[in-house]
């Protein structure tokens, strides 16, 4: 996707008159950049942000660099959720790509993406893998994919305020599942956080030197695979300890945290969908930030 773009191109790309682009513009409804002839160029995220914001129609997507996008209703996202599973299982990644970025681009956020459509997708394709029905190349291919798909999502959206409160988070030792912690990433940073995935396997005691080094507002634990349960809670109790004593919070996720291993864990908050993680985020903001 291209991160810079000019007046004419966003104009023709909305269907709008050059001079009615020019005006937004001018009262700040989309950032601008003056090049050194001084030329003016958009940053690709603004003009996102803007069409999310309006509802704008994009008539030739294809301009800025975006698929071809379609309006979906509520209704529609059960299909979306068939379509962009069977594109992961496929390989097909335009077509995976089409149906992430339709949605955004029509104003849904992030972590609905994730919950309405990623999420379910690689619980199917889980499910369908130990029945026989998939290869395990498959899941890794669509893994692979949706990597991609979230890092493109990080580019175009807005960059947090300089006083953006701060989140990193990760996986612990024997957890391999990086798509989860960086949907959190995703989640916080459309939030208005200055939020940083550190990936996954990390030994606790590196995780807490982290939580010491960065004094975070919110640490994130996902648990998607525990290989020892009694290790697992005695690191989780490690971690929680070092949040409290640098003022972060402890947040915890994941299909793996049962009820049972949950009791046994001090935490400041589990969300077990990131649509919670959204609502926690934004509660947590000072008043009137971002």
């Amino acid at each position: 996707m291209k991160e810079l773009v000019s007046p004419k191109q966003v104009a023709l790309a909305l269907g709008v008159s050059e001079a009615s682009l020019k005006r937004w513009c001018d009262k700040g409804l989309i950032p601008a950049i003056r090049t050194a002839g001084g030329h003016r160029r958009l940053p690709i995220n603004g003009v996102i942000h803007f069409i999310r914001q309006t509802g704008q129609h994009v008539a030739r997507p294809e301009i800025l660099g975006l698929p071809p996008i379609t309006r979906q209703t509520a209704a529609a996202i059960e299909s979306l959720k068939t379509l962009f599973r069977d594109a992961l299982e496929s390989g097909d990644e335009d077509q995976a790509r089409r149906i992430v970025m339709s949605m955004f681009v029509n104003g849904r956020k992030a972590h609905e993406i994730c919950d309405s459509i990623i999420a379910p997708s690689f619980h199917e394709i889980g499910d369908r893998w130990q029945h026989g029905e998939i290869e395990i190349y498959q899941e890794r291919r669509g893994v692979e994919i949706v990597s991609r798909l979230l890092h493109e999502l990080r580019l175009i959206l807005p960059p947090p305020p300089e006083a953006a409160m701060t989140a990193i988070g990760a996986t612990l030792q024997g957890d391999p599942y990086g798509l989860a912690t960086s949907m959190v990433e995703v989640t916080l940073l459309e939030a208005g956080w200055a939020a940083r995935s550190y990936g996954c396997g990390h030994p606790a005691a590196t995780l807490a030197a982290a939580i010491e080094d960065v004094r975070p507002s919110l640490f994130w634990l996902s648990a998607s695979v525990i290989r020892e349960i009694p290790v697992f809670i005695q690191e989780c109790r490690l971690l929680y300890e070092t949040a409290l004593s640098c003022g972060s919070a402890f947040v915890i996720g994941g299909r793996a945290l049962v009820p049972e291993i949950r009791c046994q864990i001090g935490y400041s908050a589990f969300c077990d969908t990131l649509a919670h993680l959204w609502g926690l985020a934004m509660a947590l903001r000072p008043r009137g930030g971002g």
